[in-house]
């Protein structure tokens, strides 16, 4: 494998000749990649440049807030451990401010306690090193490369959900989504007016079947709604206390 020669910044202001270097990487699909292992970030450019992607590399959580908010990147990939600081609260702290990007985090463990902290910290999935190119690449992919050749729609009263696009129209508005959401929002208009239980989005969103006490479930439903129930619109998404969720108008 070729060494790699990926955009690294480390510092939090950026000069004008730096930052627009980075700001004109919008020919192709930004990356954001949040790391302080200099192989491993080396890599992980290397092969996203071999697919046409462009990868812009933080060093540290400061910088990698800053450019997550300058460069809007089409997808950010953050390692969960970055030295003294953490990951986890980088991507909290974007959540929190109102980014919206797709975030995967990358881990060194895989148990409930890890996906549930990636989780509730706001990601939309992980990556469990060691690094591996094609399982990352097709992880990658899988958010940035929608379907262009489904023409299919899932349609739930005056909700229209388009495959391809991965966005959502109500009501003649155009409603944007993260993976996760477009997931969620596919899977209850799928089971329409079915009650599902947590346990079935858990299995069938996450790809897990437990994940204790977490509230991850309720948080994505907060969003979903926020999007696709608009002041005056009539609630799609409802809540079946103490069991889980169902589409079906009130």
């Amino acid at each position: 494998m070729s060494k790699a020669f990926p955009l690294v910044l480390k510092q939090l202001y950026l000069s004008p000749i730096d930052l627009m270097a980075a700001l004109t990487l919008d020919r192709n699909p930004c990356v954001l990649l949040v790391e302080t292992d200099e192989v491993l970030a080396g890599y992980l450019s290397t092969d996203l440049k071999s697919c046409g992607y462009e990868p812009v590399v933080a060093a540290n959580v400061a910088t990698g807030e800053h450019l997550a908010r300058e460069l809007q990147p089409a997808l950010i990939v953050i390692d969960r451990v970055l030295g003294p600081e953490s990951g986890l609260s980088l991507c909290s702290h974007l959540r929190t401010t109102g980014n919206r990007v797709p975030v995967l985090l990358l881990i060194g463990r895989d148990t409930v306690d890890d996906r549930v902290a990636c989780l509730e910290a706001g990601a939309d999935d992980y990556f469990l090193k060691p690094y591996r190119t094609d399982e990352f690449l097709q992880l990658v992919r899988l958010y940035l490369q929608p379907d262009t050749h489904s023409s299919e729609q899932l349609r739930f009263g005056d909700l229209i959900l388009d495959l391809a696009t991965r966005r959502a129209e109500r009501n003649g508005r155009t409603i944007d989504l993260t993976m996760k959401e477009f997931e969620l929002l596919k899977y209850l208009m799928e089971h329409p007016r079915e009650v599902l239980t947590r346990e079935q989005i858990l299995e069938n969103v996450w790809g897990y079947d437990f994940l204790g006490e977490s509230n991850v479930i309720e948080v994505y439903i907060r969003y979903l709604r926020l999007k696709v129930e608009d002041e005056g619109e009539k609630r799609l998404i409802q809540t079946v206390r103490g069991v889980g969720y169902v589409m079906r108008e009130a």
